[in-house]
């Protein structure tokens, strides 16, 4: 997948190569390997791999001992590169450096490929499993037919199968051949984890080296000899079309071939712009630059960032779908002692990848052959089926890696756009998008808004909880309707409608707020957004009663252990109740989802007469078995800094139905000197693994705003917060 997006193919040697997986990185190899000594390779064909057997879908061995293990999941900064391989090789019985890791083409024999939801390791962590044991047991099954010996005499270890009696050895490409006719054991013996020797194990990923070093191969850095180039001038406005365009002065830049209406088909619906096609990046934008389009907006120019908000301040007060109705909220609030109400606004973001959308595709005779960075080759495969009408045998999808995923390409969009415009010119295109152009048109993160009321009695104690959450649908938005074809979005309830807190009368509401902006999952979907209504809410509750942030929690949790020892955890590894420095103050948040568990502390500090520097964050995850604790607290310190970019930086604003921001200059992240250090524990399991890339963002800002409302007495309800006006 690395070297060969580099290299300029012939259109023969392009659809030739079309049933390989593409490039592969070797780490190493069996005994036996004719390799190179440097073990770098460029791509399958490098390898004499004749006689290589698939002894289950993940696993391929040849006769001379080459270890080669299917990488099904994309890789998009995650650690699926390797981690799941690394799965399968722990129940193998080899190490990392002993085998090739070799991605993919989208295919049903592999399962869900599509990477999203912190689901991967969690999601194929027992089928990983049981293909490296069923493969080391029809090895060692092999072996003990040659050796006319009792399985329990034999044992897998180092690529080697070993009779423990009589110490023979030999080694899998020896025995692939044989262990190859057997059947597929369908419950085989795992290992026990007691005995892991990858697992568990901070052990460095390849593709780091090979993104530092510029040898990753990237969708944007794919070429096919006679190639064409797409740039695409979309609408501005949301889910505008094209009424007219004249195309003259464009097709007057040398190199350009065609100018012509195109679509991009996305759940439920259907875009439009203007493409121009040409021999080069640069021919096509330039003639993009001189096109004359005339638009047709049905008035949907009239949406903006005030009347959606607008929309979403009356929509809070009407009661929506309930969602959880627990005890009598209205009775218990209206006797309490004290009363508090607040409402939360939270803004669209933007998913911002550093690597804009972009696809090669190449339809000719009712095939159709792909190369994408996308999160969700299998469903692509699937779309692309329904809209091109081809079947899906006809369809061969080549995922690259990802320079950033974050939600955005779990839509394939941006894959049927260029499948169109191939169709339509007879050719191989590339399709690439500006960064002007993936920062306008959306999906966004869906702005909401959380109205909440809360009452103490005369001890202090929370007697009631309400938390309407009005947002727009994303399932709705996109696929025209979720569970039961309600527009309203369950998942904008995560966390907020089964929460962890025990609190005898609750009522949640989900309120569904209209918007024609285009929408979508982004890093942690709705949690994003709740977390930090609900978790600023429930300190605004605690500091109401006069009560330790954490100690205040703690009281409200007794039946999930796993979130209070979540909590312990964290109050023991930030040193909350060590003294802070003058100036200094902190805050707390924790959060529990589909995608785990995790907490923050905050610390910040006063700068002056206005303004806060955040000075340090300390992060706890509880991801069960870390199968790699180094990836892990990369993963968190990932989501912690977008987390806190979300937090701190710019938002997405609407004027005339179309985005004002435009690229890095208006919508900023922070960079490296503005990220505080974050400070990552892993709580120690041996549960099965649990999500990662998620959980450690939802905390981050409302343990960020809790510590300003510590500092200064200024609670902050609207993000995102200006820190040097606080």
């Amino acid at each position: 997948m690395n070297e060969l997006h580099k290299t300029t193919l012939s259109r023969r040697d392009f659809l030739r190569m079309s049933g390989m997986t593409g490039v592969v990185l070797t780490l190493g190899f069996a005994a036996g390997c004719t390799a190179k000594d440097d073990a770098t390779v460029e791509n399958a064909s490098d390898l004499d791999l004749s006689s290589a057997k698939e002894i289950t879908p993940f696993i391929m061995i040849d006769s001379k001992g080459t270890i080669v293990i299917i990488a099904h999941k994309p890789e998009m900064g995650q650690g699926t590169y390797q981690s799941m391989p690394l799965i399968v090789a722990e129940e193998l019985g080899v190490t990392l450096e002993q085998i090739l890791i070799k991605p993919a083409v989208a295919n049903k024999k592999y399962g869900g490929m599509s990477v999203g939801g912190s689901y991967s390791v969690r999601g194929s962590w027992a089928l990983l499993r049981k293909a490296g044991a069923a493969a080391r047991e029809m090895l060692i099954t092999a072996a003990a037919k040659k050796w006319n010996v009792p399985v329990q005499e034999c044992e897998a270890d180092q690529g080697m199968v070993h009779h423990l009696n009589t110490h023979q050895m030999l080694s899998f490409g020896d025995l692939v051949a044989d262990a190859a006719k057997l059947e597929v054991p369908k419950e085989p013996r795992l290992k026990d984890p007691s005995k892991f020797m990858l697992v568990g194990k901070a052990i460095p990923r390849p593709d780091i080296l090979m993104k530092v070093e510029g040898k990753a191969g990237f969708g944007i850095d794919t070429k096919l000899d006679g190639m064409l180039y797409v740039s695409v001038e979309r609408c501005p406005v949301f889910n505008g079309k094209v009424k007219s365009f004249d195309a003259a002065e464009a097709k007057k830049v040398p190199g350009v071939r065609h100018v012509l209406i195109a679509e991009r088909k996305s759940g439920k619906n259907m875009y439009y712009g203007v493409a121009v096609v040409a021999d080069t990046y640069y021919a096509a934008t330039v003639a993009r630059k001189v096109l004359k389009i005339e638009w047709d907006l049905a008035g949907l120019q009239n949406e903006s960032t005030e009347t959606i908000y607008k929309r979403f301040r009356a929509l809070a007060k009407t009661e929506g779908e309930v969602v959880t109705r627990e005890g009598s909220f209205e009775g218990a609030f209206n006797g309490a002692a004290e009363r508090l109400e607040a409402v939360y606004e939270m803004p669209f973001l933007a998913h911002a990848p550093m690597e804009p959308q972009n696809t090669v595709a190449h339809v000719t005779g009712g095939k159709c052959i792909i190369w994408s960075p996308t999160q969700v080759p299998d469903d692509a495969v699937g779309t692309l089926s329904k809209y091109l009408n081809i079947s899906e045998e006809n369809i061969e999808l080549h995922y690259t890696m990802l320079g950033g995923g974050f939600g955005r390409r779990l839509f394939d969009d941006y894959i049927t756009e260029a499948a169109y415009i191939s169709k339509e010119v007879k050719a191989p295109v590339k399709v690439i998008w500006t960064r002007e152009d993936d920062m306008t048109v959306g999906p966004f993160r869906p702005g909401t808004l959380s109205s909440l009321r809360g009452a103490l009695d005369k001890t202090g104690k929370v007697v009631a909880l309400q938390h309407k959450v009005v947002a727009p649908s994303i399932m709705y938005n996109q696929f025209g309707g979720g569970e039961s074809g309600k527009k309203e979005d369950g998942g904008a309830m995560e966390g907020v409608s089964e929460t962890w807190y025990e609190i005898p009368n609750v009522l949640t509401h989900n309120i569904y707020a209209e918007t024609n902006v285009p929408i979508g999952w982004w890093r942690s979907v709705y949690s994003s957004t709740t977390a930090f209504a609900h978790e600023s809410f429930i300190d605004e509750l605690a500091h109401a009663a006069g009560k330790d942030p954490i100690d205040f929690r703690l009281s409200l949790i007794h039946k999930n252990t796993r979130m209070k020892n979540l909590l312990l955890h964290l109050r023991e590894k930030s040193g909350w109740d060590k003294p802070l420095p003058p100036g200094w103050a902190k805050g707390v948040a924790i959060w529990q989802f589909f995608a785990g568990q995790a907490g923050h502390v905050v610390f910040i500090s006063r700068t002056g007469t206005k303004g806060v520097r955040i000075e340090k964050v300390v992060s706890v995850i509880d991801c069960g078995l870390a199968v790699n604790p180094d990836n892990v607290k990369a993963q968190v310190e990932g989501g912690t800094v977008m987390g806190l970019s979300a937090a701190v930086k710019d938002a997405i604003t609407f004027v005339d139905g179309r985005a004002e921001q435009t690229n890095f200059h208006n919508y900023q992240v922070l960079r490296k000197n503005e990220v505080p250090p974050v400070e990552v524990h892993i709580y120690p399991s041996a549960d099965v693994p649990g999500g990662v890339g998620e959980p450690g963002l939802p905390p981050v800002a409302p343990a960020l705003g809790n510590a300003i409302f510590a500092l200064t007495g200024t609670r902050v309800r609207t993000l995102p917060i200006q820190l040097d006006a606080v």
